[in-house]
């Protein structure tokens, strides 16, 4: 199978030699690699550039943006400068971290699922963090979300769901949608990725109002808007969090913010949460 790779980056300068030693050292090679330098200011586009002098099929996009390091549109955005200088010829797209280390055989175990089943719209494994020198699960959610650190795609599945959406909760709308177009998801427990900066250690403190925008356009509702607010703001370990949550939901609501679902796929995505919570 024919993986193509995108790789947004701001100031990765310390760990992105990392992610890429471990994609060049695959099994199974991806066929590119596009790192998209986001508006670094640190030593990034060096390194990526002495890595495409020696892999053919690693390129570097460098683009300009804000110096603010912010969870959703601004990283969707740097996703598509890279995405729109691929051509078609893939089979699984990827948006990964620039922090990550991938096992040897990640894509080709990854390539497996996806052969195994036609219907299988996402995949990936799981992101684990040192923690007093032991490599421990980064369980922020469920096991059976992918997060957005290491996002697989079949193609005609990410071409359904309209691709990815320029917004916080874009990692959380799209398994939404596959799920509304009956694709299906597959988490690989015994795919283990080092992530070697916990997700949101750098981001701007004005981040913390748009996890609760993001479940207001994403047509939760109050009351799952509630529920998921406070699971979040628990497993973060800090309740000062869900008051954040709750009024950046309130603040969308009141400012009428465009929302990322339509009315139908709203009905779906409430009926398909209240059931998740019922179940358990």
């Amino acid at each position: 199978m024919n993986f193509y790779i995108i790789i947004p980056a701001h100031n990765e300068a310390d760990l992105i030699a990392k992610t890429l030693e471990s994609l060049v050292s695959q099994s199974l090679l991806p066929k590119q690699v596009i790192v998209v330098n986001d508006n670094s200011t640190d030593n990034t586009r060096s390194i990526v550039e002495s890595f495409a002098l020696k892999h053919h099929w690693i390129r570097l996009i460098n683009s300009k943006s804000s110096d603010e390091h912010l969870p959703g549109g601004k990283i969707i955005n740097a996703f598509y400068k890279g995405y729109d200088a691929l051509d078609e010829n893939y089979d699984v797209i990827c948006k990964f971290d620039a922090d990550l280390i991938f096992p040897k055989h990640y894509l080709a175990q990854i390539a497996e699922h996806f052969k195994a089943n036609n219907k299988l719209g996402m995949a990936s494994g799981f992101c684990y963090i040192e923690n007093n020198d032991e490599w421990i699960l980064e369980n922020l959610t469920r096991k059976d979300h992918i997060r957005g650190a290491l996002k697989a795609y079949r193609k005609e599945c990410f071409l359904e769901i309209g691709k990815l959406k320029p917004s916080m909760g874009w990692d959380t709308v799209d398994e939404l949608l596959a799920k509304f177009y009956k694709w299906e998801l597959l988490t690989d427990e015994t795919l283990h990725v080092k992530h070697l900066k916990p997700t949101g250690q750098s981001y701007n403190k004005a981040a913390k109002y748009l996890q609760g925008e993001a479940m207001y356009k994403m047509r939760y509702g109050f009351l799952i808007t509630l529920i998921s607010a406070l699971k979040l703001a628990y497993k973060k370990g800090d309740f000062g969090l869900f008051k954040d949550y709750i009024a950046g939901y309130f603040k969308a609501k009141k400012n009428n913010i465009e929302q990322l679902v339509t009315k139908e796929q709203g009905v779906f995505i409430r009926k398909l949460r209240w059931n998740g919570m019922i179940g358990k």
